[in-house]
């Protein structure tokens, strides 16, 4: 990958750890001019990824590679990341001046106090995006958003979103006391997203489809695309038409094959019918109906 280097001064990133994420933002980081002077690896996995992504890097323990560098990157996993920050500021490895960044999403920028009370610059960076690991997230991050939160600084929120157009993608400001619904929305979209689409793709097997991805792939892009279009005026199907027989022939073929899949259709079949009501596509007998049948299903 040939760098891309900014106009601003250019930092020592130590990244901890290589995970699907924090190896992706160091080349990228690496990319834009910045210098990965040390990486976090453990597992099989991470080693790989830090070997690909970060060719020549040192691999060193995570105090070390906090020490080495001006700017750390933290990307671990939502529970560790209280515990890492409290065992760096115990080592001694954070000083004053250096900038502290982590990925999670589920926290804000206050999980850095400790770090922050010893004078280091505290941010929390989360692309809105899903990350496999590999060198083509690196081109991705050009088309996402960045949640950037800082504490109170006007300077530390401008610091945040200068590394997030370094990285290529857009900075939105999210304010600390939001981030835990930010990102109870990103995950309820993006992971329940994943189930649905597999759990329509096991129907479509059992039904015969061999090649669901094939079939799915137009409807499915279609859908997305009216909804981000179109918002609720983007539906469409048996709930938002009030096709009662429809869904109960639905719940019934859930029943013989997918038991399991009933509560999730019915839970989202009942939401739907509520938002089509609400935006005038269902009327409101029609939608009691549907609640009624629904409700029953669930006794």
């Amino acid at each position: 990958m040939s760098a891309s280097r900014g106009s601003g001064p250019r930092l020592r990133v130590g990244v901890v750890s290589a995970g699907r994420v924090g190896a992706v933002l160091g080349a990228a980081l690496a990319r834009a001019g910045h210098v990965v002077v040390a990486v976090s690896a453990v597992s099989d996995a991470s080693l790989r990824r830090a070997e690909e992504l970060l060719p020549g890097v040192p691999v060193r323990p995570p105090d070390e590679v906090v020490e080495a560098a001006d700017l750390v990157v933290l990307a671990v996993p939502d529970d560790a990341l209280p515990g890492l920050v409290r065992g760096l500021v115990a080592t001694g490895s954070l000083r004053s001046g250096q900038i502290l960044l982590h990925t999670c999403g589920a926290h804000g920028a206050a999980v850095l106090e400790p770090a922050a009370d010893l004078g280091v610059l505290t941010l929390a960076l989360h692309p809105a995006m899903t990350f496999t690991g590999r060198a083509e997230d690196v081109e991705r991050l050009a088309t996402a958003c960045v949640a950037v939160t800082a504490p109170e600084d006007e300077a530390a929120w401008n610091v945040g979103e200068v590394l997030a157009l370094e990285l290529g993608a857009e900075p939105v400001r999210v304010a600390e006391h939001s981030r835990r619904l930010y990102h109870t929305a990103l995950s309820h979209g993006s992971n329940h997203l994943i189930t649905l689409v597999n759990e329509c793709a096991d129907l479509l097997r059992e039904a015969g489809v061999e090649v669901p991805d094939r079939m799915m792939a137009p409807i499915l892009s279609a859908a997305l695309d009216n909804a981000l279009r179109f918002a609720d005026r983007g539906l469409t199907g048996p709930v938002s038409r009030g096709d009662l027989g429809t869904v109960r022939a639905h719940l019934a073929a859930l029943r013989e094959t997918a038991p399991e899949m009933v509560s999730g259709y019915v839970a989202m079949a009942k939401r739907t019918a509520d938002r089509a009501e609400r935006t005038g596509l269902l009327d409101s007998r029609a939608a009691s109906e549907l609640h009624e049948a629904l409700d029953e299903e669930q006794r």
